[in-house]
């Protein structure tokens, strides 16, 4: 069974810094376009990020460039969303999505497989 486990969430000051890990079991997504994805309360679920298989194709929603960064070390299967400077606006249940083709995507209904996500809060 296909599983993608995301940690590294929590409550941070704004400002402050988390790394989320999403680490996949049952199979390996190295060959797997990646992405996080992210839903405040009362909201849609919205892109963050997204990374090919090979890492040179990364996408960010415009709120969170310069902010995050998305890698992937597909020699321990894990892809990371590393979140600095953030803001009370970036609180919200983070998710790990990953694709059956190797190309990135910002769209939800491109990704198969979906962890259960890893809440973020940040206070002000």
């Amino acid at each position: 069974q296909v599983q993608l486990v995301e940690s590294g969430g929590g409550l941070v000051q704004a400002g402050g810094s988390l790394r989320l890990s999403c680490a996949p079991s049952g199979r390996t997504f190295s060959s797997s376009g990646m992405g996080w994805f992210r839903q405040a309360p009362g909201k849609e679920r919205e892109f963050v990020a997204a990374i090919s298989s090979s890492g040179k194709i990364i996408y960010y929603e415009d709120s969170v460039k310069g902010r995050f960064t998305i890698s992937r070390d597909n020699a321990k299967n894990t892809v990371y969303l590393q979140m600095n400077s953030l803001k009370p606006e970036d609180t919200a249940v983070y998710y790990c999505a990953a694709r059956v083709e190797p190309l990135a995507s910002n769209s939800a209904p491109a990704y198969r497989y979906w962890g259960q996500g890893t809440q973020v809060t940040v206070s002000s």
